[in-house]
């Protein structure tokens, strides 16, 4: 699957979602510091799926209504944050191109999966 990991997703989903074969482009390599809008408009355009930890792409999906072909909200304390990449990993390996066109919010113990709009 293809993804696009926001510069607030934690690197090690990044190495992990890469090292399970997946097709990961991460904002910090290719553009520091790129506002939302532009995160999640790259990730359109390239058909990726977006990683992120901040709830601002729920507000641009939701009520600002970007064409998206995805976001994966990843909303982990800090002190579980160590966990991130293995939920993430698994959770890709279980319902795979079925989260194309979702808004998922992963926390520990729970996934919420809806459809986006436009999605």
């Amino acid at each position: 699957m293809r993804f696009l990991a926001d510069e607030s997703c934690d690197h090690r989903v990044v190495r992990a979602l890469r090292a399970a074969g997946h097709d990961v482009r991460a904002v910090s390599e290719l553009s520091p510091r790129a506002a939302d809008t532009e995160v999640i408009a790259l990730a359109a355009r390239e058909a990726r799926i977006v990683l992120t930890e901040d709830r601002d792409f729920g507000q641009l999906v939701y009520a600002h209504g970007q064409t998206t072909r995805g976001v994966i909200y990843l909303r982990y304390a800090i002190a579980l944050q160590r966990q991130i990449a293995r939920d993430i990993v698994n959770l890709v390996a279980q319902r795979g191109e079925t989260l194309a066109g979702c808004f998922v919010v992963i926390q520990p113990g729970r996934v919420r999966i809806s459809r986006a709009p436009g999605g």
